[in-house]
């Protein structure tokens, strides 16, 4: 009988710890994702407040200012766009700027979110967070993994 109790006890053990390696695990798991988008959030408000951009909150997570809304031709998803933009990242180093005909679904996913906000001739300043623009690993040796980015949109046609 005290073998079968030194097995139910060495279970009961082995248990309990795995249990609380699996709390301990979740707790950092849950704190480091939530610090790390409540701190792209926080850069995101504090670039927007020092580049004068009253900006409305997506419910994606996305801050933006429409600054002239164009016509009423906005691009869906499937539409080629022809747009002029520049890129910073928070610290307000331009990573990018030119312009460029894409199909909106080709592009980062902030921008599908962003650019449909405006029609022909307008324009968009944009904050996406990093799961909405090149995630965890970035994009080359100008955008860092876990990037928050700010655009500044020209859209000119919509084919």
């Amino acid at each position: 009988m005290s073998i079968f109790t030194s097995k139910t006890q060495k279970k009961a053990i082995f248990s309990t710890i795995l249990g609380l390696f699996s709390l301990i695990l979740g707790i950092f798991s849950i704190s480091g994702c939530s610090k790390t988008g409540a701190s792209e959030q926080d850069q995101m408000i504090s670039f927007a407040k020092s580049h004068s951009i009253n900006y409305t909150t997506d419910p994606s997570g996305i801050l933006y200012e429409i600054i002239t809304p164009g016509n009423s031709t906005h691009p869906s998803a499937t539409n080629t766009i022809t747009v002029t933009y520049t890129g910073l990242l928070m610290n307000g180093s331009q990573f990018d700027a030119g312009t460029i005909s894409y199909p909106l679904n080709q592009l980062i996913p902030g921008w599908g979110i962003a650019v449909p906000k405006i029609g022909v001739g307008g324009e968009i300043k944009v904050l996406i967070p990093s799961s909405l623009g090149y995630g965890s690993a970035g994009a080359g040796s100008s955008i860092p993994g876990n990037s928050p980015l700010y655009f500044d949109i020209k859209l000119s046609a919509v084919k």
